[in-house]
């Protein structure tokens, strides 16, 4: 009589199979984990130039006497003002009049966009990625529609709709802007009130 034979287990070719598309889905998570963290970074870059943005503008806000000031300030970003202004109108007791208050705002705000504010074992950390801050409003500062405008470098090319000029022509963004990200905030002020 014959006997038929059983086998048990997987033959090579089995397993080999199973390793490959075992592979094939870790590859896929891995990707997935590579977008992911760009995506957060991203995230991460618009929710600090919305913080900046917003932040300017409520001093500005409060210091209306001043607003020249901040309307003729040059594209802000990468250390434009230098050293912290005399007198440091943030210390408690401080008396400054407006203008030392903007330009001490500019100064603040310009280095919580660089990072500089941040200092880690490795220099400064934060910020946004090669910023640039501008601030646009009415000819000579009367009452108005006011908006702060922050670029910064994103890290995949995308096409740019050149409707706001802040930072162009600077290099920083690529040769059409295609790496220029913004976060635009307008607001209406009236200095004086």
């Amino acid at each position: 009589m014959f006997r038929q034979s059983t086998h048990n287990g997987f033959s090579l070719i089995e397993l080999l199979v199973s390793i490959v598309i075992f592979s094939v889905g870790l590859l896929a998570v891995a990707g997935l984990q590579t977008v992911s963290k760009s995506a957060n970074f991203e995230s991460l870059q618009r929710t600090t130039a919305a913080h900046v943005a917003n932040g300017l503008l409520e001093d500005m806000r409060t210091n209306g006497d001043g607003i020249n000031i901040y309307l003729a300030s040059a594209d802000l970003g990468g250390g434009v003002i230098g050293a912290e202004p005399a007198p440091n109108c943030s210390a408690m007791g401080a008396i400054c009049n407006a203008a030392q208050k903007a330009v001490h705002d500019l100064w603040f705000w310009e280095n919580v966009i660089d990072g500089a504010l941040e200092i880690g074992a490795e220099g400064a950390s934060g910020g946004l990625i090669e910023p640039t801050i501008c601030v646009d409003g009415p000819a000579g500062g009367g009452a108005g529609i006011y908006t702060v405008s922050i670029a910064w470098r994103g890290g995949v090319s995308l096409l740019d709709s050149g409707l706001n000029t802040c930072g162009d022509g600077t290099g920083k963004y690529g040769g059409g802007n295609e790496f220029r990200r913004m976060v635009q905030i307008p607001t209406f002020l009236d200095p004086n009130i």
